[in-house]
Protein backbone atom coordinates (compact mmCIF):
# COMPACT_ATOMS: atom_id res chain seq x y z
CA UNK A 1 0.00 0.00 0.00
CA UNK A 2 1.30 3.45 -0.86
CA UNK A 3 2.93 5.34 1.99
CA UNK A 4 0.91 8.49 1.35
CA UNK A 5 -2.48 6.90 1.86
CA UNK A 6 -4.41 8.40 4.73
CA UNK A 7 -6.29 6.33 7.29
CA UNK A 8 -10.01 6.51 6.81
CA UNK A 9 -9.86 7.37 3.10
CA UNK A 10 -13.19 6.37 1.53
CA UNK A 11 -11.47 4.35 -1.21
CA UNK A 12 -8.86 2.48 0.84
CA UNK A 13 -10.26 1.92 4.32
CA UNK A 14 -12.45 -1.00 3.30
CA UNK A 15 -12.28 -4.74 3.87
CA UNK A 16 -10.98 -6.80 0.98
CA UNK A 17 -14.37 -8.23 0.08
CA UNK A 18 -16.72 -7.91 -2.86
CA UNK A 19 -18.08 -4.38 -3.04
CA UNK A 20 -21.79 -3.68 -2.79
CA UNK A 21 -21.44 -0.57 -4.94
CA UNK A 22 -22.25 -0.67 -8.61
CA UNK A 23 -19.79 0.54 -11.22
CA UNK A 24 -21.80 3.73 -11.71
CA UNK A 25 -21.82 4.41 -7.97
CA UNK A 26 -18.05 3.96 -7.86
CA UNK A 27 -17.65 6.26 -10.85
CA UNK A 28 -19.76 8.99 -9.26
CA UNK A 29 -17.67 8.87 -6.08
CA UNK A 30 -14.33 8.78 -7.86
CA UNK A 31 -15.14 11.54 -10.35
CA UNK A 32 -16.37 13.78 -7.53
CA UNK A 33 -13.17 13.14 -5.58
CA UNK A 34 -11.02 14.05 -8.58
CA UNK A 35 -12.93 17.28 -9.08
CA UNK A 36 -12.21 18.19 -5.47
CA UNK A 37 -8.44 17.92 -5.94
CA UNK A 38 -6.78 21.33 -5.88
CA UNK A 39 -5.00 22.69 -8.93
CA UNK A 40 -1.73 22.73 -6.99
CA UNK A 41 -2.05 19.06 -6.05
CA UNK A 42 -3.01 18.13 -9.58
CA UNK A 43 0.03 19.94 -10.96
CA UNK A 44 2.36 18.32 -8.42
CA UNK A 45 1.04 14.86 -9.24
CA UNK A 46 1.40 15.49 -12.97
CA UNK A 47 5.00 16.55 -12.40
CA UNK A 48 5.66 13.42 -10.35
CA UNK A 49 4.21 11.17 -13.05
CA UNK A 50 6.30 12.91 -15.71
CA UNK A 51 9.39 12.34 -13.56
CA UNK A 52 8.60 8.63 -13.27
CA UNK A 53 8.26 8.31 -17.04
CA UNK A 54 11.50 10.23 -17.45
CA UNK A 55 13.24 7.68 -15.22
CA UNK A 56 11.76 4.80 -17.20
CA UNK A 57 12.56 6.33 -20.58
CA UNK A 58 16.18 5.22 -20.95
CA UNK A 59 15.27 1.60 -20.29
CA UNK A 60 12.56 1.79 -22.93
CA UNK A 61 14.69 3.27 -25.71
CA UNK A 62 13.86 1.54 -28.98
CA UNK A 63 10.63 0.10 -27.55
CA UNK A 64 7.02 1.02 -28.30
CA UNK A 65 4.74 2.45 -25.62
CA UNK A 66 1.00 2.87 -26.06
CA UNK A 67 -0.12 5.85 -24.00
CA UNK A 68 -2.77 8.58 -24.01
CA UNK A 69 -3.15 12.31 -23.43
CA UNK A 70 -4.85 13.05 -20.08
CA UNK A 71 -8.03 15.12 -20.26
CA UNK A 72 -10.06 17.00 -17.68
CA UNK A 73 -9.11 15.73 -14.20
CA UNK A 74 -7.12 12.68 -15.33
CA UNK A 75 -3.70 12.54 -13.65
CA UNK A 76 -0.64 13.23 -15.77
CA UNK A 77 0.40 15.54 -18.60
CA UNK A 78 1.96 15.57 -22.03
CA UNK A 79 5.39 16.18 -20.45
CA UNK A 80 5.92 12.51 -19.69
CA UNK A 81 5.22 11.58 -23.29
CA UNK A 82 7.75 14.16 -24.44
CA UNK A 83 10.35 12.56 -22.15
CA UNK A 84 9.71 9.13 -23.62
CA UNK A 85 9.91 10.39 -27.20
CA UNK A 86 13.15 12.30 -26.59
CA UNK A 87 14.71 9.10 -25.20
CA UNK A 88 14.02 7.22 -28.41
CA UNK A 89 10.79 5.54 -27.36
CA UNK A 90 8.12 5.17 -30.02
CA UNK A 91 4.95 6.52 -28.42
CA UNK A 92 1.57 5.57 -29.88
CA UNK A 93 -1.62 7.41 -28.95
CA UNK A 94 -5.19 6.22 -29.46
CA UNK A 95 -7.52 7.31 -32.21
CA UNK A 96 -11.23 6.80 -31.69
CA UNK A 97 -12.61 5.27 -34.87
CA UNK A 98 -16.18 4.17 -34.35
CA UNK A 99 -17.34 2.00 -31.48
CA UNK A 100 -14.82 -0.80 -31.90
CA UNK A 101 -11.23 -1.20 -30.74
CA UNK A 102 -8.99 1.87 -30.68
CA UNK A 103 -6.79 2.69 -33.63
CA UNK A 104 -3.29 4.04 -32.96
CA UNK A 105 -0.92 6.59 -34.46
CA UNK A 106 2.56 7.79 -33.56
CA UNK A 107 3.04 10.79 -31.28
CA UNK A 108 5.60 13.05 -32.97
CA UNK A 109 5.29 16.02 -30.62
CA UNK A 110 2.81 18.67 -29.58
CA UNK A 111 2.72 20.27 -33.00
CA UNK A 112 1.69 16.97 -34.56
CA UNK A 113 -1.67 16.78 -32.78
CA UNK A 114 -5.16 17.56 -34.02
CA UNK A 115 -8.61 17.54 -32.45
CA UNK A 116 -10.48 14.29 -32.99
CA UNK A 117 -13.82 12.82 -31.86
CA UNK A 118 -15.14 13.97 -28.46
CA UNK A 119 -12.69 16.90 -28.60
CA UNK A 120 -9.75 14.61 -27.82
CA UNK A 121 -6.27 15.43 -29.09
CA UNK A 122 -4.85 12.75 -31.36
CA UNK A 123 -1.84 12.38 -33.69
CA UNK A 124 -2.33 13.87 -37.14
CA UNK A 125 -0.28 11.11 -38.77
CA UNK A 126 -1.51 8.00 -40.53
CA UNK A 127 -3.39 5.47 -38.38
CA UNK A 128 -1.47 2.24 -37.78
CA UNK A 129 -4.45 -0.02 -37.18
CA UNK A 130 -6.00 -1.58 -34.11
CA UNK A 131 -3.41 -4.37 -34.07
CA UNK A 132 -0.61 -1.88 -33.30
CA UNK A 133 -1.05 -2.64 -29.59
CA UNK A 134 0.91 -5.86 -30.13
CA UNK A 135 4.08 -3.81 -30.66
CA UNK A 136 3.95 -2.23 -27.20
CA UNK A 137 6.04 -3.47 -24.29
CA UNK A 138 4.31 -0.95 -22.00
CA UNK A 139 0.74 0.29 -22.20
CA UNK A 140 -0.43 3.23 -20.09
CA UNK A 141 -4.18 3.09 -19.60
CA UNK A 142 -6.53 5.73 -18.16
CA UNK A 143 -8.60 4.63 -15.19
CA UNK A 144 -10.64 5.92 -12.29
CA UNK A 145 -9.47 3.17 -9.92
CA UNK A 146 -7.78 -0.22 -9.78
CA UNK A 147 -8.10 -2.85 -7.07
CA UNK A 148 -5.47 -5.25 -5.74
CA UNK A 149 -6.39 -7.97 -8.24
CA UNK A 150 -5.93 -5.71 -11.26
CA UNK A 151 -9.57 -4.92 -11.95
CA UNK A 152 -9.74 -1.50 -13.58
CA UNK A 153 -12.69 0.86 -13.43
CA UNK A 154 -12.84 3.15 -16.45
CA UNK A 155 -15.43 5.68 -17.54
CA UNK A 156 -17.67 3.05 -19.10
CA UNK A 157 -17.01 3.48 -22.81
CA UNK A 158 -15.43 0.06 -23.15
CA UNK A 159 -12.80 1.17 -25.67
CA UNK A 160 -9.86 -0.25 -23.75
CA UNK A 161 -11.62 -3.51 -22.93
CA UNK A 162 -12.13 -3.95 -26.67
CA UNK A 163 -8.53 -2.96 -27.46
CA UNK A 164 -6.31 -4.55 -24.83
CA UNK A 165 -6.96 -8.25 -25.48
CA UNK A 166 -4.61 -7.82 -28.46
CA UNK A 167 -1.53 -6.99 -26.35
CA UNK A 168 1.34 -9.45 -26.19
CA UNK A 169 1.54 -11.70 -23.15
CA UNK A 170 4.77 -10.14 -21.85
CA UNK A 171 3.54 -6.54 -22.01
CA UNK A 172 3.12 -4.39 -18.92
CA UNK A 173 -0.42 -3.01 -18.84
CA UNK A 174 -0.44 -0.18 -16.30
CA UNK A 175 -3.37 1.95 -15.20
CA UNK A 176 -2.42 5.56 -14.47
CA UNK A 177 -4.21 6.67 -11.30
CA UNK A 178 -3.79 8.78 -8.18
CA UNK A 179 -2.35 6.91 -5.19
CA UNK A 180 -5.70 7.02 -3.38
CA UNK A 181 -7.37 5.34 -6.36
CA UNK A 182 -5.47 2.07 -5.87
CA UNK A 183 -8.22 0.65 -3.70
CA UNK A 184 -8.37 -2.23 -1.24
CA UNK A 185 -12.03 -3.05 -1.85
CA UNK A 186 -12.71 -5.41 -4.74
CA UNK A 187 -14.19 -3.41 -7.58
CA UNK A 188 -17.19 -4.81 -9.47
CA UNK A 189 -16.03 -6.75 -12.51
CA UNK A 190 -17.50 -8.35 -15.60
CA UNK A 191 -16.10 -11.14 -17.79
CA UNK A 192 -15.06 -8.70 -20.53
CA UNK A 193 -13.04 -6.47 -18.18
CA UNK A 194 -9.32 -6.60 -18.98
CA UNK A 195 -7.11 -6.87 -15.90
CA UNK A 196 -4.13 -4.60 -15.31
CA UNK A 197 -0.71 -6.05 -14.55
CA UNK A 198 0.53 -2.83 -12.90
CA UNK A 199 -0.36 0.64 -11.69
CA UNK A 200 1.45 3.93 -12.24
CA UNK A 201 0.89 6.50 -9.50
CA UNK A 202 2.53 9.81 -8.52
CA UNK A 203 3.72 8.53 -5.15
CA UNK A 204 4.47 4.90 -5.89
CA UNK A 205 5.73 5.01 -9.46
CA UNK A 206 5.31 1.92 -11.62
CA UNK A 207 4.35 -1.07 -9.47
CA UNK A 208 3.48 -4.58 -10.55
CA UNK A 209 0.36 -6.03 -8.96
CA UNK A 210 1.47 -9.24 -7.28
CA UNK A 211 -2.10 -10.52 -7.02
CA UNK A 212 -3.23 -9.45 -10.50
CA UNK A 213 -5.08 -12.16 -12.32
CA UNK A 214 -5.75 -14.40 -9.33
CA UNK A 215 -9.44 -13.67 -9.24
CA UNK A 216 -9.90 -14.83 -12.84
CA UNK A 217 -7.79 -15.17 -16.00
CA UNK A 218 -6.23 -11.91 -17.12
CA UNK A 219 -8.11 -11.82 -20.42
CA UNK A 220 -11.51 -13.39 -19.84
Amino acid sequence: MSANRESGHPFTDQAVAPTTRTKDEWRDTLVAARRAVSAATRAAEAEALAAVLGELADGLAGETVCAYLPVRTEPGSIDGLDSLRRAGVRVLLPIVAGAGALDWAEFTGRNGLRTGPFGLQEPAGSPLGTAAVVWASLLLVPALAVDQTGVRLGRGGGYYDRSLPGVRATATVAAVIRDEEHVDALLPAEPHDVLMTSVLTPGGGLRRLSTAGRRRPRFA
